[in-house]
């Protein structure tokens, strides 16, 4: 008999922010999997900023989103039918196969995940490429050594918040900004950062010159906007600034920094980077970040929400970084 499945489809394009009617939802028939095939039913889906660039009808570093088709997204499932001995039935596996029930795919396009170490939704956050993207931009782009300085925005996000985790573990002092004072509190008392604020509440630079009077060494870029621009005041000569994202201007595009040409003065380097070109660092990450989870030195906070039908609301709430979600957005799925 057929497995049914319920995906979330791209109704529409959005024209600046996204709204519930650009969703919908779809139920269809999935086929039995062929040889070095499974399938697969999702038990819980990540929700991530990345996704409203998929929206648009544009070429990036990734395809956009097709009208009528459905979203993707990372997702850990469990095998309930298979056609590979390496993916037996009961086998939790991520994908990029999200934002649907079920699906069939080659069992060489999964990863089996160990649940015994983690619960299942930790390979969507801090052991997942939530926190794989942490580390790849803190180390391998920004180059962050012990006893620096760093500046974190978007702190309690889910890259922020491992950011923050992982550099602190590192021996650096850690400054970090939110949006909301529930998320500035999230901060100070559970991820125990140095100094952290409300990027609304006064002047970014301003915090910047009161958390770090002598500057900064590494700013981790969450936001662009006038974040960006208090960094570049903030950062000593030879800083490094990490580009990971621009939740500042996913909606509407928000103009470049002012002191742009402090980049040339003070000698700075700046890296945009896509953490798919480091997935060969899985494991170098996961040798590190899985006995910080197990001994509590990390933590995987997550925002958690019920059933497909809430991903849609889940994600615009996401965009809103005042908004009350902390750590990883995460749908659970019945499985």
């Amino acid at each position: 008999m057929p497995t049914q499945s319920r995906e979330v489809r791209l109704a529409s394009r959005p024209q600046g922010e996204p709204t519930l009617d650009n969703f919908s939802f779809a139920t269809v028939e999935v086929r039995d999997p062929d040889p070095g095939e499974v399938l697969v039913r999702n038990v819980c889906i990540s929700v991530d900023p990345y996704m409203r660039g998929r929206m648009n009808d544009a070429k990036s570093y990734v395809p956009p989103f097709q009208i009528g088709q459905p979203l993707e997204g990372g997702a850990v499932g469990r095998v309930i039918v298979s056609q590979d001995e390496k993916f037996p039935v009961g086998a939790y596996v991520q994908s990029f196969y999200g934002w649907r029930d079920a699906f069939v795919a080659p069992a060489a396009s999964l990863q089996i995940v160990d649940t015994a170490v983690a619960p299942a939704s930790a390979y969507l956050g801090i052991l997942g490429v939530t926190g794989l993207t942490a580390w790849v931009g803190l180390f391998r782009i920004a180059g962050l050594k012990h006893g620096e300085t760093v500046f974190i925005s978007g702190g309690a996000g889910a890259v922020g918040s491992a950011a923050c985790q992982l550099a602190k573990m590192h021996g650096c002092m850690v400054i970090a900004s939110a949006g909301s004072e529930e998320k500035v509190r999230f901060l100070r008392e559970e991820l125990k950062v140095n100094y952290a604020f409300n990027y609304r509440d006064g002047d970014p630079h301003e915090h910047l010159k009161r958390a770090a009077p002598d500057g900064i060494d590494v700013y981790f870029d969450n936001t662009g906007g006038p974040q960006l621009e208090a960094a570049l005041s903030a950062l000593r000569n030879s800083g490094r600034i990490a580009m990971c994202g621009g939740i500042a201007g996913y909606n509407t595009p928000v103009p470049g920094p002012r002191n742009l040409i402090l980049v040339i003065g003070k000698r700075l380097r700046i890296e945009g980077f896509i953490v798919s070109d480091y997935f060969k660092d899985v494991s170098a990450f996961l040798e590190e970040a899985i006995p910080a989870l197990k001994s509590g030195k990390l933590i995987n906070r997550e925002t958690v929400v019920d059933g497909l039908d809430a991903a849609p609301a889940a994600f615009l709430e996401l965009l809103h970084s005042g908004a009350g979600n902390i750590g990883k957005m995460v749908v659970k799925l019945s499985g």
